[in-house]
């Protein structure tokens, strides 16, 4: 008889069990209490890649995903809707992802310096003494707005803030013509001790309770918020002056936020836009997201090749190029995209993409402006 020893190559490998309940174990978490194999004793390594697969969804599908967003319109959203998800990232990780990093690296590249914006230049045109004067220091100043027009990247509403500059700058050199012409009563000493710019409604400089903003149908405890409100940016407006930086961080620190309020709004404009596509509304919301994430990536690429220009002059030409490249394949994109996702003719798909793109401007222009006055009342 002839017997068959078990050796050490022939035993089956010992089976795991749970290290909480011992119940075997088939994958990567225990199936009857829930608990993960691995804990956080283990190599760093791994924990980071883990954080930023499970937050972020940041490993291989990173790079099956930025190259179909930035050359493929469309092609990402075709690909949620016939089910085939899991080898991309997430659109909401996407467009959160996306939206943070390139507002932080224009918050880091892009700057406005101390003398390029100045709203309020009391030092040259307030102080001036003649009419020459004053059209003197009313050029240097709007030059200098249109120097700083030209750093900001040509987004929509971003230079919202150096047009209102440019009017504000014309104004007060027209009134203070006038009061050197005698035409007009001086509103105060020019030059004085206060340098808050002066806010003025119904043609009179601003108080709170001489001169206050009162809206009829508002309760008193809500005009005498909004008049708080008032001080607060006029206070602020001094400062922001000096340091320009601080009303830039504050704007771009809230545009993501902003965006992210108006995407739900965008995928409703798609909706009735497409109502008898009997598409569902996180269809639209799909598209809305994968086209922020797209205006994101493609702006990140404009900074990465603006400051390559700068750091590099011998590639400034070249960088040049790119971001003309970059701004012209926006607005392609997105109608490219709108074509292929909804499947209409060129004609309906033109009309309704100059419709929405005229209505989601004036959204986002208002929100900008919104957020600009609040950065002026909270800075």
């Amino acid at each position: 008889m002839t017997e068959t020893a078990a050796t050490g190559s022939d035993a089956a490998p010992p089976e795991r069990a749970c290290a909480n309940c011992g119940t075997p174990l088939l994958g990567p978490h225990c199936y009857r209490c829930g608990q993960p194999v691995d804990g956080l004793v283990r190599h760093f390594g791994s924990i980071m890649g883990d954080f930023l697969d499970t937050v972020l969804n940041i490993d291989a599908r990173v790079f099956r995903t930025l190259w179909p967003l930035l050359s493929k319109p469309g092609y990402l959203s075709k690909e949620y809707f016939a089910g085939r998800r899991v080898r991309y990232v997430s659109p909401v990780r996407l467009f959160v992802f996306l939206s943070i990093v390139t507002f932080f690296v224009a918050q880091l590249l892009w700057t406005l310096g101390p003398d390029s914006v100045n709203f309020d230049d009391r030092d040259s045109i307030d102080k001036a003494a003649t009419v020459a004067e004053v059209e003197a220091a009313r050029d240097r100043t709007l030059e200098g707005l249109r120097t700083a027009r030209e750093k900001i990247p040509d987004v929509p509403g971003a230079r919202a803030g150096i047009d209102r500059g440019e009017e504000q700058v014309r104004t007060k050199a027209a009134r203070r013509i006038a009061e050197l012409r005698h035409e007009a009563p001086a509103t105060g000493a020019p030059g004085g001790a206060d340098d808050v710019p002066t806010l003025r409604f119904n043609g009179k400089p601003w108080d709170a309770k001489a001169n206050p903003v009162e809206i009829r149908w508002l309760p008193a405890f809500a005009n005498g918020w909004i008049n708080r409100q008032i001080g607060k940016g006029q206070a602020n407006m001094a400062g922001l002056q000096k340091d320009p930086d601080r009303l830039k961080d504050a704007v771009l620190g809230a545009l993501p936020s902003t965006l992210f309020i108006l995407l739900p709004i965008f995928a409703l404009m798609l909706k009735i836009a497409y109502f008898f596509k009997r598409r569902l509304y996180m269809e639209h919301l799909i598209v809305a997201l994968h086209s922020h994430a797209f205006l994101c990536l493609a702006l990140l690429l404009v900074f990465g090749a603006s400051e390559l220009g700068e750091a590099v002059p011998a590639l400034s030409t070249a960088a040049g190029w790119v971001e003309g490249l970059l701004f012209l394949w926006m607005p392609v994109y997105l109608l490219l995209m709108q074509k292929r996702v909804y499947g209409q003719g060129w004609t309906m798909t033109l009309l309704k993409y100059l419709v929405l793109g005229m209505c989601y401007f004036m959204l986002l222009s208002f929100g900008v402006a919104a957020t600009i006055l609040a950065s002026l009342v909270w800075a």
